[in-house]
């Protein structure tokens, strides 16, 4: 058998992204290959959430290109996105998924197995049959999660998934992107914590003004950074 198509690594060469004559990213190149999770750090502002969405190609680029896996066009289909404030569908935790599930074009004998292994990996089996819309913060982006594993993907972006989230529904949510990871998922993720950065990046891209600024491993970009702006970044200092 062939070896399915693989969208990584994905390559933004000179990408600009302009709205109504305002530069949202500006000459942007980034390369994101197989292994750890990659995490997209920055001030408000900065443009992670644009270069999510390029990434998944939700938005196309006003210059400049985007390749995955060699290709410049992708059917996405090998990719998943979860977003800061998911919106659920009026149906059961199982259900989200369960729709998911057939979305994605999985046999029906295969979707019984498929959305109890699914809710099982995310910690919802028990809330399986709960209405979606009357969980918990956490346990929605749990479902969201658990609908973006519907396909299968090889990439999966996250934008800010714990940003509404307390202390102990954050923990929760880290502990499944680690097993999500650790099963060769590929994660990109934006996030404002610097906390969470550390605890779960491979390689941190630092962005400032539309730009990528420094892409480094996290070790060496929380202890040698190679900018004045990333150092002061690092330090918690506001940079803008």
């Amino acid at each position: 058998m062939r070896p399915p198509v693989s969208d990584l690594p994905l390559m933004l060469e000179d990408v600009t992204v302009l709205a109504r004559d305002v530069t949202i990213l500006r000459d942007l190149s980034l390369s994101i290959a197989a292994g750890a999770p990659t995490v997209l750090v920055g001030p408000n502002g900065c443009g992670k959430s644009t270069l999510i969405r390029l990434a998944m190609g939700l938005i196309v680029p006003t210059f400049g290109r985007i390749t995955w896996g060699g290709r410049v066009e992708s059917d996405g289909s090998r990719r998943g996105m979860v977003f800061q404030r998911p919106v659920m569908l009026r149906r059961s935790a199982a259900g989200n998924v369960a729709y998911a599930l057939r979305a994605a074009g999985i046999a029906r004998n295969e979707r019984a197995r498929r959305l109890a292994d699914i809710l099982s990996r995310v910690g919802l089996a028990h809330l399986a049959g709960r209405p979606a819309r009357r969980l918990s913060g956490g346990e929605q982006q749990r479902v969201a999660l658990a609908r973006a594993l519907a396909h299968d993907p090889e990439i999966l972006f996250l934008d800010e998934p714990t940003a509404s989230l307390d202390p102990a529904a954050t923990k929760g949510v880290e502990d499944i992107l680690r097993g999500i990871a650790q099963s060769g998922v590929k994660i990109v993720m934006a996030t404002h914590d610097l906390g969470q950065a550390r605890r779960l990046a491979g390689e941190i891209v630092f962005m400032l003004r539309g730009e990528v600024r420094e892409c480094a491993p996290t070790e060496r970009f929380f202890t040698a950074p190679a900018t004045p702006e990333a150092a002061a970044f690092a330090r918690g200092d506001i940079v803008i």
